[in-house]
């Protein structure tokens, strides 16, 4: 699907997936027995000497397990905020994250002020027939306070293989006694597409995160509403329009990026470079041998568009194949290599940086919109301020910008979570960027009609 110009010796890969997906692939096994010699190997001794001293004296029974994994989350906290260690229940969460299918109820949760909430019940689901809502407090799960859960525990409670059940409480607005619910667990399959028509013959595809099957899914989408226009009887391609929506849009896995961008970029344009530690290049290329070429593109983004949506939005910026229309976006540059360990936990790893086809690192920066639209304003009539990966502690820096633009290296303390990314818009009507997107794609369409082609 796509192709690679490669001058590495070495393998690259990409990964990290809470706030900021990244862009990422799993690199598969771990590098093999460990070779160690002169300082690190003395280096190690003193860890093992601390390890023991705490195994024999400390005043409680510990596990040599925790204290290891203890011991290897603090070795990557020097590091940069994308690499991390996976415990192998968080490793394998991240593997079903991938492939977008797992056996669960279908909703999305969040922890907000201590308390387990619903975000939203996916449709079609065993929590969406079920009546679960958006707002509901899960108060138990099979009798189980959540108060102390961690959001991670809370998602291993619910899933599980299909046919078995399990039992919410539930709290909610409006209900003065608590609301108990049974619910069978099915197999859950995320779509990261959802597409439709809007008026004036816009096509409108959403694009929530990089799975494996999300080019593919992109390419279904395209074919659907290339459909509804010859049902209309427009047959000319390049009457049609598309909106490509990469809002709150974190990452995932790298091909995945490349191939949903060789979608509109001919075959044989650079879509984007990655570079490591000793600056060997590798470039990878659109193959695509049928990309949509004939019709505009306004590719919608925000602060919580990242990794893998900034490299679809850099490549259709830089060939000016679409215009970006949004606010600056995260500006994750990063590559994490994944690596499986031996006990199934696994490893992210920062391993490269990545580069627009222009050769300009998003790190820290972020893609400028060609059309600067806010989404409005906050209840409070502020504007609403959002993390980006210049706020993160210890982020890498961006050798390609102006020394104006960078900005100190020590970020603020902040952590990263779910109220880092803008709200999601409630309607159509009160989305801001999508009307204005809607408006600069009709006004194409207008002028194409009125103005003379130049001969």
């Amino acid at each position: 699907m796509y192709s690679k110009k490669s001058r590495w010796k070495k393998g690259l890969a990409i990964s990290t997936l809470v706030l900021i997906a990244g862009v990422w692939i799993i690199f598969g096994k771990g590098i093999g027995a460990p070779v160690l010699g002169g300082e690190s190997y003395e280096e190690l001794r003193v860890f093992a000497e601390a390890l023991s001293l705490v195994q024999k004296t400390y005043v409680e029974e510990t596990k040599t397990t925790d204290l290891v994994y203890g011991a290897i989350k603090g070795m990557l906290s020097e590091l940069d905020p994308h690499t991390s260690f996976m415990e192998p229940a968080a490793y394998k969460e991240m593997q079903v994250d991938t492939k977008g299918e797992f056996g669960g109820l279908g909703i999305q949760i969040s922890i907000k002020d201590k308390k387990l909430v619903v975000i939203a019940p996916i449709e079609d689901t065993p929590a969406w027939d079920a009546g679960i809502k958006a707002g509901d407090h899960i108060f138990k799960i099979d009798k189980e306070l959540t108060r102390d859960l961690t959001l991670t525990t809370a998602v291993e409670k619910m899933r599980g293989p299909k046919g078995t059940k399990v039992i919410l409480t539930i709290m909610r607005e409006g209900e003065k006694d608590p609301l108990e619910f049974t619910i069978t667990r099915d197999i859950i399959k995320v779509k990261s597409i959802k597409h439709k028509m809007l008026e004036g013959h816009i096509g409108y595809i959403r694009l929530t995160q990089f799975q494996e099957r999300s080019a593919e899914d992109m390419k279904d989408a395209l074919d659907d509403l290339e459909k509804q226009e010859m049902k209309s009887l427009i047959l000319d391609l390049r009457n049609n329009s598309l909106i490509l929506d990469l809002r709150n849009n974190p990452g995932g896995l790298l091909k995945v990026s490349v191939q949903v961008a060789e979608l509109f970029i001919k075959e044989g344009k650079l879509i984007v470079s990655v570079k490591g530690r000793d600056d060997d290049k590798e470039e990878y290329l659109s193959a695509a041998t049928k990309a949509r070429e004939d019709y505009p593109i306004v590719v919608l983004v925000n602060e919580g568009s990242a990794s893998a949506s900034e490299i679809v939005a850099g490549a259709l910026k830089d060939w000016e194949r679409g215009v970006v229309l949004g606010t600056q976006t995260f500006g994750k540059g990063s590559v994490q290599t994944v690596f499986s360990l031996s006990d199934g936990s696994g490893m992210r790893l920062t391993t490269a940086k990545y580069y627009t086809p222009k050769g300009i690192s998003i790190q820290n920066t972020g893609i400028t919109p060609d059309i600067l639209v806010k989404p409005g304003q906050k209840g409070d009539g502020k504007e609403g301020k959002f993390i980006r990966e210049k706020d993160l502690k210890k982020h890498l820096g961006n050798e390609t910008a102006p020394i104006e633009e960078e900005e100190q290296k020590e970020g603020p303390k902040k952590d990263e979570g779910p109220e880092a990314l803008p709200p999601p818009v409630e309607s159509e009507e009160q989305d801001i960027q999508l009307q204005r997107a809607i408006d600069l794609l009709k006004g194409w369409q207008i002028f194409k009609g009125i103005v003379p082609p130049q001969s």
